[in-house]
C-alpha cells in the first residue's frame, strides 16, 4: 500500500488504449474516498450526461436447473435453494413482459436463461424473442451461457444489441467459485460475441470472499479488453440460502463504491450498471454509487431470481437526487 496515494496519483487518461496493471487499480482503491469520487465524477462528466441513468429490465425466460456449480447462484441444480425449475417461457409472455417494461421506462430489455450453453433449438426460440422485442423499439440483450461457433452471428442477424457474459471475478480467485467452466471458456464466448459485432455486457460480482487485490484483478481484466465492454454490470453478492456462499460476510459499502469508481476511471466510456444486490443498498449508498460513476440500473420487482427495489422506490430516489431516466424529459 502506498503511503499517500492522493499525493502521487495523477488523473488517468480516459482512453481505451490505456493498459492497466492490478497495482495501478489498487492505487485507485487506496486513495482517500473523497479524492477517488472527485476523479471518478470528472471522468463520468467527460463522457456521459451527469444526471441521466439508463434503465434496463431483466426477465428470466428459463429459470433453474442449470448444471453449472457457480457457488453464488440459486439456479444451480446442485444446490437446494427451493427454487423451482421452469421450462422456457412462451413467446407471448415474453412480449407481454417487454411491453410492460417499455411502458415503465426501460430502454433495454434483457432476457436470461439458466443454461450452460443453448442448443440449436433453444437458440431458435430465443431468436424469435429477440426479433419480437427489437420490433417493439427496445434495445435487446440476452444471457444464455457459453456460445458455440456461429451462434453469436445468428443472434446478431436477429438484431441482438448486447450479450451478457460476466467474468464474475479475477482469474486467480475464479477457481474457488466455479469449477464447471474455465475462465478461458468465458473469454472465448466474449470473443465470439465481439467478433459477431454484438456489444459486450460483462462485469462481475463483489463480495464472493475475494480480497481487494482480486477485486482489482477483475477490473483489470475488464478494462484491458480491446475494446473494454460497452456495458459493465457490477453485482453485490446476494446471499441465497442453500448456496455455498450463503454465509459470506458482506463487503463494506464504501468498498463497493470504490469498485464503482475504479470501473468508471478505467472504463470511462462504458455504461456502469448497479445490478444484483441493489435491494440491500441504502439510498445513501446508491447515491454514492451514482456519484462514483454508475449510470445504469436494473429496475423492476425481480432480478432473475432475487428481489430488486420496487419501481416506485426508484422513482422516489430519482426525484430526491434530481436524476432522470435516459430519454426522459422530466425527472422521476
Amino acid at each position: 500500500m502506498t503511503s499517500n496515494p492522493s499525493d502521487t496519483f495523477a488523473t488517468p487518461e480516459c482512453d481505451s488504449d490505456r493498459a492497466w496493471t492490478v497495482q495501478e487499480i489498487l492505487d485507485l482503491y487506496e486513495m482517500p474516498l473523497m479524492d477517488l469520487l472527485f476523479q471518478a465524477q470528472e471522468a463520468h462528466r467527460k463522457h456521459h450526461e451527469p444526471n441521466r441513468v439508463q434503465l434496463s429490465s431483466l426477465l428470466s425466460i428459463k429459470t433453474g436447473g442449470c448444471p453449472e456449480d457457480c457457488s453464488y447462484c440459486p439456479q444451480s441444480a446442485r444446490y437446494d435453494t427451493a427454487l423451482e425449475s421452469d421450462a422456457l417461457m412462451p413467446l407471448n409472455q415474453v412480449i407481454e413482459a417487454a411491453r410492460a417494461a417499455k411502458e415503465g421506462g426501460a430502454q433495454r430489455f434483457c432476457m436470461g436463461a439458466a443454461w450452460r450453453s443453448p442448443t440449436a433449438r433453444q437458440l431458435d426460440s430465443v431468436i424469435e424473442m429477440v426479433e419480437a422485442v427489437k420490433a417493439m423499439g427496445l434495445e435487446t440483450c440476452v444471457t444464455l451461457g457459453m456460445l458455440k461457433d456461429g451462434q453469436a452471428q445468428l443472434l446478431r442477424n436477429a438484431g441482438l444489441d448486447y450479450y451478457n457474459h460476466n467474468l464474475d471475478t479475477s482469474p486467480e480467485f475464479y477457481g474457488t467459485i466455479i469449477s464447471t467452466r474455465t475462465y478461458q471458456d468465458r473469454l472465448d464466448t466474449l470473443d465470439r460475441v465481439r467478433s459477431a459485432g454484438i456489444n459486450v455486457c460483462c462485469g462481475g460480482i463483489i463480495g464472493l470472499g475475494e480480497s481487494r487485490r482480486e477485486r482489482a484483478g477483475l477490473i483489470a481484466q475488464l478494462a484491458n479488453m480491446k475494446p473494454y465492454p460497452e456495458s459493465v454490470p457490477v453485482n453485490n453478492l446476494v446471499n441465497v440460502a442453500g448456496t455455498p456462499l450463503e454465509d459470506t460476510p458482506a463487503v463494506d459499502p464504501f468498498e463497493f463504491v470504490r469498485t464503482i469508481a475504479a470501473a468508471r476511471l478505467t472504463m470511462p466510456r462504458a455504461v456502469v450498471r448497479l445490478s444484483a444486490g441493489r435491494d440491500a443498498m441504502s439510498d445513501t449508498m446508491q447515491a454514492l454509487c451514482f456519484m462514483a460513476g454508475a449510470n445504469s440500473i436494473f429496475y423492476g420487482d425481480m432480478l432473475l431470481t432475487t428481489g430488486n427495489p420496487q419501481w416506485l422506490q426508484d422513482q422516489n430516489l430519482f426525484q430526491r437526487l434530481g436524476l432522470r431516466a435516459a430519454g426522459a424529459t422530466l425527472p422521476y
